[in-house]
């Protein structure tokens, strides 16, 4: 049990409230716990303010209270409980200690098997800031549901048949120029689709070459077959060396062009069933009847549009894992698409819960971006104009440190910067990417929560407490900012809880960063390395377990810790 699930149940076990009568005083003169005394009144036929008046008496003389809390009073209609400042202190940090990595993980999924799926690239395309938000959020997703207990699977879906690598195809072979270029292979088909689709968009009449290659490439047959392995797998080289880069791993990575033959086939059975129907040349699913519109799946050339191949996906899926729920990350414009799929899905027999997590735009603070016209930074661009500014920033703190350590830092920094840009905003709202606001070393910043780390490591370190917890009286923790960092430190749990209920890492990222200012406050008013020993012994141990919290909350948002920076 939650440690603040355990001094609720004691209140609980005196007061007969619900769990929703529960909140946090604003204020810690307040108390530290509040319970609205409404529901108790409203049962009890009595004045609110008056029964939690009468209550605040009463509780103070049951042993079970005065062993955990060192008041109860009433304020209005609510019941103010302060926690005992030695129990709390012994119970925070003595839970830390015994869990280290695990603290704050529960088993609220009880093993319940969910695949997330996230990270769907495009081969042939420019891999951009936009699919760093989709991976950022895609994994935090995954490590936020495997820490609440569950069994979370994290999987790549890669569309590598679209009509993209029809026009990509086309521009390399239009321009032999390309094959001669020293950058790498996958990053500049990117650049080839941007330049290509900007030449179509110029000269429609050459629509029918794409849709020519593109039927090459979907009979697996001549040359544009024969370009298109090559480069497919230039791109899938690409992406891995960005993950690598990034730390995301996956359990598998599914493509288009191995289920889209599947897809086919099922096809055929579904317009047997008559969930497809044949419309003007093209296959769709008529779907007006449950208001989700006509979803095309056939387009009248022949040539297989997304469903094709998401259905069987899906069912492959499910066949090959015994999943509870299947989650999908995909951005806010296929909202419409995702509830069409499902619908299919439901149809053809598929009752497991599907879930369409979608997330808006990244943008620039110029505008939106669009691979087609070229207005985008690519990852390549943005990493690299973070870590030059890293680095520099890096080599004026430590003139002492090597090349070699100040670009692992730098690097280690840039990632860390890219993640929580894309985690600190709601997956509802637009982010906009600005270099230089990111790269702050204060403020809603990366570099501010992995100073703060450092910091404490730095103290944990002259004082030779590098290993593991020493034994403190921690009870001497009596400090007004101690008994609110411990209060802090306890709600770690019930922050992973919601957020991994909402599939919301941004109240992740809020705690940490409240964390750490938390800590920052403490550090400059309160002095712990030169207090008398036993208060001293007790405040590393603080500290060390604020490392501890801030350390664990780094590895669900997918941040490599810092040591010194």
């Amino acid at each position: 049990m939650a440690i603040l699930d355990n001094y609720k149940k004691i209140i609980l076990s005196e007061l007969d409230a619900s769990e929703a009568a529960f909140s946090y005083p604003p204020n810690p003169d307040l108390g530290d716990l509040s319970v609205a005394c409404f529901e108790l009144a409203k049962k009890e036929q009595k004045n609110p303010a008056a029964l939690a008046a009468a209550w605040a008496e009463k509780l103070m003389a049951r042993p079970a209270i005065k062993k955990y809390f060192s008041a109860v009073k009433s304020v209005g209609p609510y019941l103010n409980f302060y926690f005992a400042p030695g129990d709390l202190a012994a119970t925070v940090i003595g839970e830390i200690k015994k869990q280290r990595n695990k603290f704050g993980t529960n088993r609220r999924g009880q093993g319940k098997q969910v695949m997330i799926e996230y990270s769907n690239g495009n081969t042939h395309k420019e891999f951009h800031v936009g699919h760093l938000r989709n991976i950022s959020y895609g994994d935090a997703v995954y490590k936020l549901l495997a820490a609440n207990g569950y069994q979370a699977i994290p999987v790549s879906y890669i569309n590598d048949f679209g009509i993209n690598t029809a026009k990509t195809i086309w521009g390399w072979q239009k321009n032999p120029a390309w094959d001669s270029r020293p950058e790498d292979k996958g990053y500049l088909l990117g650049k080839c689709y941007t330049e290509a689709s900007q030449k179509l968009a110029q000269s429609p009449e050459l629509k029918e070459e794409i849709s020519e290659i593109m039927k090459g490439i979907e009979s697996r047959q001549g040359n544009s077959y024969a370009l298109w392995r090559v480069t497919r797998q230039w791109s899938i080289d690409y992406f891995a060396s960005i993950y690598k880069e990034l730390n995301i791993k996956f359990k598998k990575t599914f493509y288009e062009s191995e289920v889209v033959d599947a897809g086919l086939k099922l096809v055929d059975e579904l317009i047997a069933e008559r969930i497809l129907v044949k419309s003007e040349g093209a296959i769709i699913a008529n779907l007006e009847e449950y208001g989700l519109g006509v979803l095309p799946v056939i387009r009248t050339d022949g040539t297989a549009l997304y469903p094709v191949a998401d259905l069987a996906l899906a069912s492959e899926k499910f066949k090959e894992y015994n999943l509870d729920k299947s989650i999908y990350i995909v951005d806010v414009r296929q909202s419409l698409y995702f509830k069409q799929l499902f619908k299919v899905l439901e149809l053809i027999g598929y009752h497991q819960p599907l879930v369409h997590l979608s997330y808006d735009f990244v943008t620039l603070p110029e505008g939106m971006m669009a691979s087609r016209t070229g207005n985008v930074i690519t990852y390549e661009t943005l990493k690299d104009k973070l870590l030059a500014k890293l680095i520099k920033e890096t080599e004026e703190r430590h003139q002492d440190w090597t090349p070699e350590r100040i670009k692992q830092v730098a690097m280690a920094l840039a990632v860390s910067t890219i993640k929580f840009e894309m985690l600190k905003v709601g997956a509802e709202k637009i982010i906009v990417f600005n270099i230089e606001e990111a790269a702050k070393f204060d403020g809603y910043t990366a570099c501010y929560l992995q100073y703060g780390y450092a910091r404490l490591k730095s103290i944990i370190r002259k004082e030779g407490w590098s290993g593991l917890f020493f034994r403190a009286d921690v009870g001497r923790l009596q400090e007004p900012l101690e008994k609110s960092l411990l209060i802090k430190l306890a709600r770690y749990e019930e922050t992973v809880a919601a957020s991994g209920e909402k599939y919301n890492p941004s109240e992740l990222t809020k705690y940490l960063f409240e964390l750490v200012q938390m800590f920052n406050d403490y550090y400059h008013r309160v002095n712990i390395l030169k207090a008398e020993p036993a208060v001293r012994r007790a405040r590393l141990a603080l500290v060390k377990a604020i490392a501890q919290v801030l350390n664990n909350g780094f590895d669900i948002l997918g941040l490599k810790v810092l040591e010194e920076m």
